[in-house]
This record gives C-alpha cells, structure tokens and sequence, in this order.
C-alpha cells in the first residue's frame, strides 16, 4: 500500500522516500508462507487506474466469478458473487508489489530497502531507522539514520512502528482483537503442462462450521491454500502434534483437496502459523503523522477487503488534496474523520462473514436465502442490492452505508425465511412487498 500512495503522491509532485523493513524482492524473491493471495475488487481496481497501473496488474490476475464450496463428500455447489460481469480477482501479494514499485521508481519514488524505524519523533516530524543488514553482521556498527521530513504517513501494516510511537501519546485510544482462530499456508500444484487441477475462475471453499480452507488460483496453475483453524481445542492446531494425525485429519476432513497436495506435510510443518487481528484506534493524525491503511484500521481477511480498504484509503486522501488544492491542514482531520467510520464497518463485515464462510455457505436455508436475494435484486436492482455486492462491487458506496443497509435487509429477510413451505413457495412470494420495506 505504500508503493501505492507514493505514486499518487509523485504524481502531484511531492518528493517521496518509501522506508521497507525488508529487502527489495525484486532481487532476493519473495519468500511465501504468510501470503494470504490478495482478492483485489473494484474499490481496489478504482484507485489503480487513478494512477494507471491497473491494466499492468490485471495481467497477473484471475478473475474469479464466484465461490465453489466442497463438502466432505467432494461434491461442489457454485455460488456467483454477482452478475455475469461482476467478478474479484485473485493476484499473488509479490505480484502486486513489484508492479507498484516499479511505477513508483519510474516516477522518481526512493525505495530504502532494508531499513527498520526505531524512532518517530511527532514533534519534529522525524523518523530514526537502522539497516537490518547491519544488525545481521555482528562486525558491523549498528548503521542508525536520523531523516527529517515534511509528513511521515505510517502504512507499515498492523503491527505499525509508526502507530506505535502514537500509542505513548494522550488520549490516543486503541483495541487489537484477536480471533481464536489462526491461519497455515498450504500448496495445491499446477497439473500437467501448467493445467489448474480445480476450476480456474472461483474461489473454492471448504467450509467445516468452525472453521475451514479456501484456495485461490494463480497464474501457473497453482492454488494458494489457506487453512483458518482454531488455536485450541477439537480440533485445533494444538492437536494436531504429529505426521500422521495431521494427515488423517485432512484425508477425513477435505478428502478431494487432500488427493491434491503431494506437499501436505512438508507446508503444514513449514509454514508458520500466524494469528489474525483487528485493530482499531484513534486519532489516526498527529501533528505532521498520519495513519493511514493496516496501521490505523487493520481487519481480518474474510470478505477480501484489507487491501482494497487500503487503497481507498490512498483514493480518498489524494481526492481530499484536490479540493483543498493540497492545504494539508485541511486533508488530514477531514481523511481521519470520514474513514474512521468506514473503517469501522468493514472491520465489523470482515468479521461477520467468517461466520458465514465457514458456517453457512453450504446451509441449504442460506442458500435459498440467497435464491431470494437474488431475485429481489433482479426485479429490483437499485433498490434491493446484495450486502457483498455493496461492499465489493459498489466502489462508490461507503462501508458504512453498506453495513446499515445490509442490517435493515437482514432483518427483512429473517421475517421472510420465517414463512411456512417457502422452500415450496419462494418463487411466489411478494417481492414488491418485501423490497417496500426497506423504504
């Protein structure tokens, strides 16, 4: 996200300096494990094309067209995230990356690679940050730089040094929550001469009730696994301590996934596993510092819109510069103020629809609730538009208005899956009726 806002930034013609803990993966390669692919959608795709790279990075992207849930039999059910033409895209997080630093560079953009903040001085608006490559060779003095800036904007993730030297301030409130569940990366490889050994343009599901495994495509055929599983108890990482129970659970438990992963056991053991948190705070300014992105509204990754939150946050101060013809003492209370409430509702969607991914996906009452849904949005498409279609497709609706929106339909829609023999009757029920009530 700061190779982003650093391009929209050089394009007004400030002069930018990114600061990377780690080194540049352009020369070492990217090291995977913790990668969570990235859902990139139209909030996402907005803010690239703002800045024209988002035709660059659509070529390392696949389109996924809805969700694909496998039960414990190996039986599939396919569920579209919208219309015909509304789709998410899968991208790899090294290929995103890579794109934007090399737009960035080619705008001027200084990368420092290697470098960790040690320090934020709020009041001078400066930043000390030492090589990690020096703190690698104990024959080396430690290599400390003191830089001096005009803004500092913090977009260095959830675990933020930035926010950090916030957190020691006055009246800065702040909550990290952790879900009882962690996540594992796992491998499905490419088949015969590059082939995809699910279908390509879906993001596949395995939904368990408390917990579950997606896979995103990649564009060498591959399938980038994610296991979301609790910490502790039955069953948990916890339990499963050896080769051989790590293995009978995935034979028992996604059997057709499991036929699919020669490398089970060596990415189970590997692949650390990493915790998943939100993280809200405020205020996201200080002086000269701003918060922008992960640092100040880090969610968990269930409705695929950390990334796109983050872009739209870069969207939202770049237009926020225009109307105050780039008065920043203007842009930085009003930025704050109109996403804190928006980042507040997406962190709450997030959070809801790991219920409904790993719970409800493959209910047959869910799914005929969707059947509703969607004919309710067919008869009425202005008026009547799914909660995921709010969020992911409608990049020009808040996360606010979508939550409260998606609030008042759920409430309608619990009254009408209360209807005797709808299974029998839905087709006939009263859609205009229904959809008045929303009014």
């Amino acid at each position: 996200m700061g190779s982003l806002l650093s391009i929209y930034l050089a394009k007004r013609g400030y002069s930018v300096t990114v600061f990377e803990r780690r080194g540049d993966m352009r020369q070492s390669g990217y090291e995977g494990g913790r990668s969570i692919n990235l859902a990139l959608s139209n909030r996402g795709i907005r803010a690239l094309d703002e800045v024209d790279v988002a035709n660059e990075i659509k070529k390392v992207t696949i389109p996924m067209h809805g969700r694909i849930m496998h039960n414990r039999q190996g039986e599939l059910t396919f569920q579209p995230y919208g219309s015909e033409r509304q789709f998410i895209n899968s991208v790899s997080r090294s290929a995103l990356n890579i794109v934007l630093m090399n737009k960035a560079e080619s705008l001027g953009v200084d990368f420092q690679f290697d470098q960790r903040i040690t320090h934020i001085d709020l009041d001078k608006t400066s930043l000390t940050a030492q090589s990690t490559k020096s703190m690698l060779d104990s024959k080396q003095t430690q290599d400390y730089r003191l830089w001096t800036m005009d803004y500092i904007i913090g977009a260095d993730g959830a675990f933020s040094a930035v926010r950090s030297a916030f957190q020691i301030t006055d009246r800065f409130d702040y909550a990290q929550d952790y879900i009882d569940h962690g996540y594992k990366e796992l491998h499905i490889p490419a088949g015969k001469a590059g082939s995809f050994q699910l279908e390509k343009n879906a993001l596949h599901i395995w939904p368990r009730e408390s917990f579950m495994m997606i896979a995103l495509p990649n564009p060498d055929g591959s399938f980038t696994c994610t296991l979301f599983f609790p910490f502790e108890g039955t069953p948990s990482f916890s339990q499963l301590k050896t080769d051989a129970e790590v293995s009978m659970f995935f034979e028992s438990t996604f059997p057709d996934a499991v036929r699919l992963m020669p490398t089970l056991l060596e990415d189970y053991n590997t692949n650390p596993t990493s915790s998943l948190v939100t993280v809200r705070c405020y205020p996201w300014v200080k002086n000269n510092t701003l918060l922008i992105g992960d640092a100040a509204h880090a969610l968990v990754p269930f409705y695929g819109q950390g990334m796109n939150a983050g872009f739209e946050d870069c969207r939202v101060l770049n237009q926020l510069l225009d109307i105050h013809s780039d008065d920043w003492t203007k842009v930085l209370p009003e930025f704050q103020q109109s996403r804190k409430v928006n980042a507040d509702a997406i962190a709450q969607l997030a959070l809801d629809n790991f219920v409904e991914m790993r719970d409800l996906v493959a209910d047959a009452d869910f799914l005929l609730r969707k059947k509703i849904e969607a004919r309710l949005h067919l008869l009425y498409p202005t008026r009547w538009i799914p909660l995921y279609s709010m969020v992911t497709f409608y990049d020009s609706m808040p996360y606010a208005t979508a939550l409260e929106t998606g609030r008042k339909q759920k409430k309608i829609m619990d009254e009408v899956m209360k209807t005797s023999n709808l299974k029998q009757k839905w087709e006939s029920l009263n859609f205009e009726e229904i959809v008045n009530k929303l009014n």
